[in-house]
């Protein structure tokens, strides 16, 4: 099994393209002609938008929507960069928030994170490789 793609559910699919073109440089896969879904290629798994109003129908119960100006939801997505501070700084220029400013974790791990203009928590990090112990 392997993951396949994760979905963020956005209220303007072409703003949350253009933000993760410009700061990550993914590229776009496919666009429905209704504008209400899209999926950016990201390497192994792909990163999909769907628009609130399509969300409605696939998630009928209903679901707490993202937004810059509320508390984050309780999940985030991570990409692994060469450089965390110029994904960072990109990432503010294109309309994200700050939640961490780049910074080297305890256990050397170097992070930031921010929110997205649609309010989604994105972590950029160095890549970490599993260490076998000793």
């Amino acid at each position: 099994m392997k993951l396949g793609y994760v979905t963020l559910y956005v209220d303007d699919i072409p703003e949350a393209i253009a933000f993760y073109e410009n700061v990550l440089g993914l590229t776009l896969r496919f666009k429905h002609e209704s504008g209400m879904y899209a999926e950016m290629e990201t390497g192994n798994t792909v990163l999909a938008f769907s628009h609130h109003e399509l969300a409605t129908q696939l998630v009928p119960q209903g679901y707490q929507k993202a937004h810059p100006d509320k508390e984050a939801l309780g999940m985030q997505i991570g990409f692994n960069v060469e450089n965390v501070s110029e994904a960072y700084q990109k990432a503010l220029e294109n309309g994200a928030s700050t939640i961490t400013p780049p910074e080297v974790k305890p256990w050397n791990f170097e992070s930031a994170m921010v929110k997205d203009p649609s309010g989604h928590l994105v972590e950029f990090c160095k890549p970490v490789h599993a260490v076998n112990p000793s």
